[in-house]
This record gives structure tokens, sequence and C-alpha cells, in this order.
């Protein structure tokens, strides 16, 4: 398990060690990564940019025998889904989607294309890549009788998102908000915008209802099991209260997403609800989510049957029903070195 520092990691890694079938080496660039303290095995390996990733990977993967790398880390999917073929000639799978799923999931702005273009639904956008662009979409979107949010097309959680709103009061923002809450204002936008050069940027319209993370397992485009949580609190774009919900529209909408996109292995899917009532896609997490542990209070352990999926291993039935109703809440633990 590569990312042995994110912030689900510990989660993920309760998981994995719930079945000791396996023996589990963790892997993360940080030598103190949490995951170090959580797990014996422990690997320090090259950041996904590094030109020796792979081969440092490799190596590894061969000294300690390892059949299976299951990473964390969205920077490294795709170099390690393009070097699929050098891990499986030394019987090593790799649990990542092909790279050209990737490169359409993991881009936002191609992402919204890709499904407008296979009459899936998903919200209102303008891809902008210049300050002229973005006023114009912003204004096409219904600002400013209407709210509406912008992302970069390639990033990571919730940086770089935003919510663009006209009756944000300044006292109000300062003293009852934490510094990390995203509204800003257009003009405080424009400003920040103009102040550099800025990444492509995907703006869409702002969608007011519930929101779902949605954990899947899927095999090379086939949904097995898709699971949608309600997230109830949030902390830096992190779940810390939810509740599973057999949301059928959501579970029937995430089915022709993973499809389309032929992804494989755990999945993740943001969906809101839309002002006509709708879940549409905010984005997608090629790769297993941080909250995945969630589900394994609701009876799925969903990286274990990746694994078990992956290594052509036994699945009893009981292991794929989830305990819809159930609710969680999430809290942070120490440790110390």
């Amino acid at each position: 398990m590569t990312g042995g520092g994110a912030p689900g990691a510990p989660g993920i890694l309760k998981c994995l060690q719930a079945n000791p079938v396996f023996q589990i080496t963790v892997a993360d660039a940080n030598p103190h990564a949490v995951g170090r303290y959580l797990h014996a095995g422990f690997e320090v390996i090259p950041l996904a940019s590094a030109e020796n990733f792979i081969e440092s990977l490799l190596s590894l993967c061969k000294r300690k025998n390892i059949h299976v790398v299951l990473p964390l880390v969205t920077k490294e999917l795709l170099p390690l889904a393009l070097n699929k073929q050098q891990f499986a000639s030394g019987n090593i799978k790799v649990l990542v989607s092909d790279a050209p799923s990737l490169e359409i999931a993991i881009n936002k702005s191609s992402l919204y294309e890709f499904l407008q273009w296979r009459a899936i639904d998903v919200p209102a956008f303008r891809i902008v890549v210049t300050i002229e662009k973005f006023r114009q979409a912003v204004s096409e979107l219904g600002y400013p009788e209407k709210k509406v949010c912008f992302k970069p097309s390639v990033s990571n959680g919730s940086r770089g998102f935003r919510i663009i709103r006209n009756d944000i009061d300044d006292l109000q923002l300062l003293f009852n908000e934490k510094p990390n809450s995203t509204y800003i204002s257009f003009e405080e936008a424009a400003r920040i915008l103009l102040s550099g050069t800025f990444p492509e940027l995907l703006v869409t319209e702002y969608l007011p209802g519930e929101e779902y993370s949605v954990d899947c397992l899927v095999d090379h485009g086939r949904p097995v099991l898709i699971v949608p949580r309600l997230r109830k609190k949030m902390v830096n774009g992190i779940s810390v209260e939810g509740e599973f919900i057999h949301e059928e529209s959501i579970i029937n909408y995430c089915d022709k997403v993973l499809k389309a996109l032929h992804l494989h292995g755990n999945i993740g899917l943001q969906v809101k609800k839309s002002s006509a009532g709708k879940f549409l896609i905010l984005e997608i997490n090629p790769r297993v989510q941080g909250t995945i542990v969630a589900a394994f209070g609701a009876g799925v352990n969903l990286p274990v049957l990746a694994l078990k999926q992956e290594l052509k291993l036994p699945v009893k039935p009981e292991e794929l029903q989830v305990k819809w109703g159930t609710k969680f809440s999430r809290f942070w633990e120490e440790v110390y070195y």
C-alpha cells in the first residue's frame, strides 16, 4: 500500500489488516509517514515525479515478494498504469485502471466533456484559460443571480475549489467561518487570477442539494458494488460524519459513469443534487478513497474485496451485503515515536 502518510491511510490499513491472509507492506516517500507507526512493514519510496519511481517500486516488490500494489496517491496512478506490463512480467498486479481511462478521470474538464458526449448528465460547465473567458463563463452560468463554482481541471482534494457568490458578508466570513472557507466574491477571484498565470479551470453551476461520496468496486468496467454515503459533515474536504443510504438514482447514475469510463478496482465518485433534483457528478477519484473505511462499518470491506478480485480469490455473498442505514463519525488519533 503506497501513500502511507495520506489522510485516509490509517483507515485503509485497518481494512487490510482485518484479513489475516494478506501480508502488508506500507510505503511512502516520507520516512515518518503515519503508516510507519501503524504497521510493522514499512518502506520508503521515491515521489511519483521522481525518475526512479517505477524502478524503485518494482525492485521493492520483487525483493519483498509483493503480489499486488495498491496505490493511494493520485499522482502515482498514471505512471503505474503506463508501466503495468513491467510489473506483470514479474507476476505483480497493479490495482489501477488503464491509462486512457485514468487520463480522462483525473482531468475534471475532460471527464465532463467525455460524459456529456455520451449523453450522461453533468452540471452545466465551461472550460476557461483566460480571465476574459472566466468572466464570460461566470456570467453565462447565471452569476450574480446564481452561485457559480470553479476549480482547476487537474487538482487533488479541494485545492483551488471556490464558490462564487455575490452576497458575502465580510464580517460574517471573518468571524464565523474558518479560514478554509470555500466562498469567495467574484471581485476577489478575478483579482487573484489576474495576479499571475493560472491553470485551466472548470467553471460549473452550483449544485445546492445533498452531497454523497460513492465507494465502488469495479471489475474492468463492470460495476460489482456501488455504495453511496451521505456526507453530513466535512473537514478540509474529508468526510467526518455520514450515513449509508440506498439511493437507487445515485447507484444507477454511477453505474453508467463507471461503465462508460471502463474503470477498474476501488473507485470513488462525488455526486451532488442539482436544483432540478438530479444527482450529478462533481468528480471521480479513480483510486481507493480515504473514507472507504466507513463502509467497513457498514459490512463491506472494499479494499479487501478489490484485492480478492485481483487475485481471483473466492468472495462469499455476505461480503457484498451493505448494512444500509449505518451511520459513522470519524476523529483524530495520535501516534507517538
